[in-house]
């Protein structure tokens, strides 16, 4: 498969119609449906259902745009990459993140890091912990902030942050209205709650609540930090997360949790056995410097 290929395969599977396809790519309409009718043979499978007006993927054809996609992108970063090894000190930086501190995380090293390197640009992504890691393997992004616990086993990283877990509660609801910005654990025991969906944190939350005798009642499981927020603005349940900086708009109360309190740690990683290219290696010892800057001022 050519990458130049992928790319008309990619612009026929989002407009569903080789007429409007040719349009994009500024080619006529029979030499495009020749290049994927031996697409299809190469693979030896059929990408599309052809209609009279229009087409629709297949199966197949649902899965090659995706990894098309992904190619692609791909394909984009390398050059960037060599780019840069060209120039000097350019190209793009690609972080994927999770929600929470993270993205702030970022911010502060973004606007540090411009002051000394002024043409470096920036891909920045964001979503689940798994998400994230699975962007990181693929060599779609070259550094990722995630929430410990970590694979250690492929994964380079050192710890960059943290904050609390905190309850998010509907205004209504009786431990919003009680005085102070903390709840101790005890009384979440017998609350709907809404966690992260990510398997390590289930386990440490229910290992938490252990520490009190007790079990979680846990009703949603939720990779989406705004989500758990949406749910608990509406009185669904309580959500447990860590606590981040900007996220109260009215519609729900956070307060940490105490007794035992808790702490989410934030992990700067890169995929192990996988040397950074210069940008990136430049980046990381500009986030480690922050962090020694940092210890020192404490």
């Amino acid at each position: 498969m050519e990458l130049r290929t992928l790319r008309y395969f990619t612009v026929v599977a989002r407009e569903l119609n080789i007429t409007r396809a040719a349009e994009k790519l500024n080619m006529s309409q029979p030499p495009l449906s020749n290049q994927i009718k031996a697409l299809e043979e190469e693979l030896g499978v059929q990408l599309f259902i052809r209609g009279k007006r229009h087409l629709e993927l297949t199966e197949e054809g649902a899965l090659l745009l995706r990894r098309a996609v992904q190619m692609q992108e791909l394909a984009d970063k390398t050059r960037q990459e060599l780019a840069s090894l060209r120039e000097g000190m350019t190209g793009t930086i690609y972080l994927s993140m999770v929600e929470g501190r993270a993205p702030f995380l970022a911010a502060q090293w973004i606007a540090g890091f411009r002051e000394e390197f002024p043409l470096v640009r920036y891909n920045l992504w964001n979503g689940s912990s798994d998400d994230v890691l699975d962007r990181l393997r693929k060599g779609l992004a070259d550094l990722a902030v995630i929430a410990a616990p970590y694979d250690t086993e492929h994964l380079e990283g050192f710890p960059v942050g943290q904050e609390p877990w905190a309850a998010m509660l509907h205004p209504d609801h009786p431990l919003a209205k009680e005085p102070g910005d903390t709840i101790p654990l005890s009384s979440l025991v017998g609350e709907p709650l809404i966690v992260p969906s990510r398997k390590s944190r289930i386990e440490s939350i229910r290992r938490w609540f252990g520490e009190i005798g007790a079990e979680p009642q846990i009703l949603c499981e939720m990779s989406n930090y705004m989500d758990a927020a949406a749910l608990s603005s509406q009185g669904v349940g309580v959500s447990i997360f860590p606590q981040t900086v900007g996220v109260s708009n009215g519609l729900v109360v956070s307060k940490v949790v105490t007794q035992p309190a808790r702490q989410a740690e934030y992990i700067l990683v890169w995929n192990k056995g996988q040397a950074p290219t210069g940008l990136t290696r430049e980046f990381i010892h500009y986030v480690q410097d922050c962090l020694e800057e940092r210890q020192t001022k404490a």
